[in-house]
């Protein structure tokens, strides 16, 4: 079982930064796909980024390319969301997520582990 708890969100102003954190828990974290996802009110959970077990392959939604980098430690069984020129519309609940088999997906069911989540509100 590995539990994952995020950090970091909060409020800002449009145009600036937040670095989410996922702490896992487990032995084989490094090995495991992370993922991060947002919820905003009234819609679906939508994929933002993942990362491969080695650090090399990376993905990210259309929506958030060139604002937000996606990294890990495994060192630190971390993985971490820095989001740069940030806007409204990124205001959601953002969430981490695990895929123990080791892909590169970009749907929720594709991940077998989930944080809480962490609010990130963006005002204008």
């Amino acid at each position: 079982q590995v539990q994952l708890v995020e950090s970091g969100g909060g409020l800002v102003q449009a145009g600036g930064s937040l670095r989410l954190s996922c702490a896992a828990s487990g032995r084989t974290f490094s090995s495991y796909t992370m993922g991060w996802f947002r919820q905003a009110p009234g819609k679906e959970r939508e994929f933002v980024a993942n990362i491969n077990w080695s650090d090399v392959s990376s993905y990210y939604a259309n929506s958030v390319k060139g604002r937000f980098t996606i990294s890990r430690d495994n060192a630190k069984n971390t993985v971490y969301l820095q989001m740069n020129s940030l806007k409204p519309a990124d205001t959601a609940v953002y969430y981490c997520a695990a895929d123990k088999h080791g892909g590169l997906v970009f749907t929720t069911n594709g991940y077998d582990y989930w944080g809480q989540g962490t609010q990130v509100t963006v005002s204008s």
